[in-house]
């Protein structure tokens, strides 16, 4: 049977006692709490006793609290610190990838520039250059032995001038487009180069052999007077060359002559300059007087006479 609504005690005096027992207390505690805060506001310090009894039990409790949040913050830390860290490493691999790439540049820059500046210290003021360039292609698995250089006839580059770079003798020109030129290089079969030994003027002159290699003929045959370590030099007979540049270094030494290696690899040539003809009118006289005598040589073959 369902409860009335009615909630009246009616006649049941234990249900209007404790009607009247509730008001009671609650009545109490209504004054008590009053009283409490008007003698906390009139004087805070009265219950500064109790307040540190309480703080005093309730310690245990708030240390397990703060351990608890410190532990907590702390794997939230770790967790955070993990993810931040490996962005961290992201982009400090970028940022090495970055700075090795920039420092390879710049090392290829600080090359070039020392290159650049060793041309610039190899040119004569009474003989400028007609051109600077690049050697762009060789063929230096073939038996013949060519180079292509980055400039032609548009920068004044024509057949028959010299090419070195800072260390030394490349080649010479032998045939020209607009913007390239063909050098037939030290080290070709068909060049042949008049040279002296720089420290005593002792003549001979150069050849390239097949196998990239040269040699270095005497004219004057006899008792063999050279050494490993002799550097020989342009002569500047035949009036091609100009006189003094480096091209070769004897290395061993046979019969008639020599071996050696070039003072200027080809290969390791980067920058060159192109060397306006050291006697052009000799040249042409001497180029006149075998057009006369008889069919022009191939203009790939041999270089001046030594």
């Amino acid at each position: 049977m369902a409860r009335p609504a009615d909630r009246r005690p009616g006649f049941s005096r234990r249900a209007q006692f404790g009607i009247f027992t509730g008001y009671v207390i609650a009545v109490a505690g209504f004054l008590a709490g009053a009283i409490l805060l008007v003698v906390s506001i009139v004087h805070p310090a009265a219950f500064s006793t109790l307040r540190g009894a309480a703080n005093e039990l309730a310690r245990p409790a708030g240390e397990a609290g703060a351990e608890t949040r410190a532990a907590g913050q702390g794997v939230i830390a770790a967790i955070g610190a993990y993810f931040q860290a490996g962005r961290q490493n992201a982009a400090l691999s970028r940022e090495v990838a970055a700075a090795r790439a920039n420092a390879v540049a710049m090392q290829a820059l600080d090359g070039e520039n020392r290159r650049l500046k060793a041309l610039l210290g190899i040119v004569d003021p009474q003989m400028k250059p007609v051109a600077a360039a690049r050697l762009i292609g060789s063929t230096s698995a073939s038996a013949r032995r060519f180079a292509v250089l980055s400039a032609g006839t548009a920068q004044g580059v024509r057949a028959g001038q010299p090419v070195r770079s800072a260390a030394g003798l490349i080649g010479r020109v032998v045939e020209t487009g607009p913007n390239t030129a063909r050098v037939l290089l030290v080290t070709d079969p068909e060049n042949v180069v008049p040279v002296r030994r720089a420290r005593d003027g002792l003549p001979a002159f150069i050849e390239g052999k097949s196998n990239g290699r040269i040699a270095i003929r005497l004219i004057n045959m006899g008792v063999n007077p050279l050494r490993p370590g002799d550097v020989f030099v342009t002569s500047g007979s035949g009036g091609l060359y100009p006189p003094g540049i480096p091209v070769a270094v004897v290395t061993g030494v046979q019969n008639d002559g020599g071996v050696g290696h070039l003072a200027s690899d080809p290969s390791d040539a980067d920058f060159v300059v192109v060397l306006p003809v050291f006697q052009a009118a000799a040249v042409s006289a001497l180029g006149a007087s075998q057009a006369a005598a008889g069919p022009a040589p191939d203009p790939s073959s041999g270089g001046d006479a030594p």
